[in-house]
């Protein structure tokens, strides 16, 4: 199974960061709001993350604030078409917080939304 985490971040303003691993990198999605069973939250598709975000709490570099793991575990596709990187598609969480289904929809441009 792919790990994911999310970390909630300090830096401009507050917001949470959902990385989900694949291959050597972190797709990441920035959240206005922490996810809730039963609740759609806007995501904003950031750049790809390192991998040792998986398993980092601290200050990040550049004076770009301090991250704090609010939720991990693993996740798989129940569907996604894994050839085409920015396909929506349905996710399971095994998470500390969260667990089930959840939907990863683009909705235009680099906005999607999570649906928990």
């Amino acid at each position: 199974m792919r790990r994911f985490v999310i970390l909630e971040h300090d830096f401009p303003a507050l917001h949470w960061d959902l990385m989900l691993e694949c291959g050597a990198v972190l797709r990441t999605w920035r959240l206005g709001a922490p996810p809730a069973p039963g609740q759609s939250v806007r995501a904003e598709q950031a750049l790809d993350h390192r991998r040792m975000y998986l398993d980092y709490e601290g200050p990040v570099g550049g004076e770009r604030g301090r991250v704090r793991r609010w939720d991990s575990g693993t996740y798989r596709w129940e569907m996604h078409d894994p050839a085409d990187a920015d396909a929506s598609g349905r996710l399971v969480l095994e998470g500390e917080k969260l667990k089930g289904p959840a939907t990863l929809a683009r909705v235009e441009g680099d906005e999607w939304a999570l649906e928990m």
